[in-house]
């Protein structure tokens, strides 16, 4: 587990594996949430390396040591199989191990994770909203590419019940129009571009004295940067909170990536993205199907009470932890 999200997407796929009778161990990189999820969840972990930032030379050599400590952890344990979520360490020490690997994602456009993920993997597991024609330059094909109906988060969303407990810890007004904005992915190679819109949301927002914004950072910096507005109600989590109760009972969700989005589709909130990279094929369809807008200025936004608190859209975590198992026989 590398990011925050993984934590979220594999969760239920690690309690499934358990319930068939497998032994699981997982691994994690100190970097955003990711730490604190896994304590809140209860998920042992053994910790190897950390982020180290946005330079493109710190990544190859964080990459190198951290697939070096994967080896020196994996070597001589007998696993049958491995995989991750976009990660690119355990792909390549899973190779040289030669323990069959599954990789996850959910965009196609993150080019140099790609050339490493998909062709180390033996299975990549993505939404079938993405082709197989789109990972052929990664050494994709149709044994290697499993293609899965719906979104990541409708599996990793089937149990969950959300919990109005978000709403008193963070102390919000359900009289005003919640807001929960997500920061973009500065840190991450495939989006390395500033995101302005995001900003000028922050700023209008400011300005509201009837609505309260919950964001969510992913660094310290961003952090610094969003309380630099000195804005009463933009609110800024110290701790881990609940980020799936609260985008339950939020108004209106705006993130500058594409989990929290996908979460808000699948709970039933109106979502808004100001995502400025190469925009993907899970995300061009939710926006074809009116079920996701893009954000090309501030002024676009509709801050107002949702109607009603959404139905949440289920799958069952078993059809994925189907298609990964098939690796260990491939």
């Amino acid at each position: 587990m590398t990011n925050s999200p993984h934590v979220l997407v594999l969760r239920p796929i690690i309690e499934e594996f358990r319930r068939r009778g497998w032994d699981v161990d997982v691994t994690a990189r100190e970097f955003a949430q990711t730490l604190p999820l896994l304590e809140r969840f209860g998920i042992p972990y053994t910790l190897i390396g950390h982020h180290r930032g946005r330079r493109m030379l710190a990544k190859a050599w964080g990459l190198v040591a951290r697939s070096a400590a994967m080896v020196r952890f994996g070597a001589g344990r007998g696993y049958d199989l491995a995989m991750s979520h976009a990660s690119n360490d355990l792909p390549v020490a899973s190779a040289l191990l030669h323990i069959p690997h599954v990789t996850m994602f959910d965009y196609e456009f993150a080019t140099l994770s790609h050339s490493i993920n998909v062709r180390f993997s033996k299975r990549a597991l993505v939404p079938d909203a993405i082709t197989v024609d789109a990972l052929r330059r990664f050494g994709g094909n149709e044994t290697k590419v499993l293609r899965y109906p719906g979104l990541k988060e409708e599996y990793y969303l089937a149990d969950f019940e959300p919990d109005p407990a978000v709403l008193e810890e963070l102390e919000l007004d359900q009289e005003k129009v919640i807001v929960v904005l997500r920061t973009p992915p500065s840190m991450a190679a495939y989006h390395r571009m500033e995101n302005p819109i995001f900003d000028d949301v922050l700023g209008v927002i400011a300005r509201r004295d009837d609505v309260q914004a919950v964001v969510l950072v992913r660094t310290e910096d961003q952090r610094a940067g969003i309380e630099g507005f000195g804005s009463a109600n933009i609110i800024v989590p110290r701790d881990v909170v609940d980020a799936q109760s609260l985008v339950y009972y939020a108004d209106v969700v705006v993130s500058g990536g594409g989990t929290l989005n996908r979460e808000a589709v699948a709970l039933g909130t109106p979502a808004w993205t100001v995502f400025q990279g190469v925009m993907g094929a899970v995300d061009t369809q939710l926006m074809a199907e009116g079920r996701l807008g893009r954000l090309e200025s501030a002024d676009q936004l509709r801050l107002i009470k949702k109607a009603r608190v959404g139905a949440v859209v289920r799958r069952d975590v078993g059809v994925l932890v189907d298609m990964i198992s098939t690796a260990r026989r491939a």
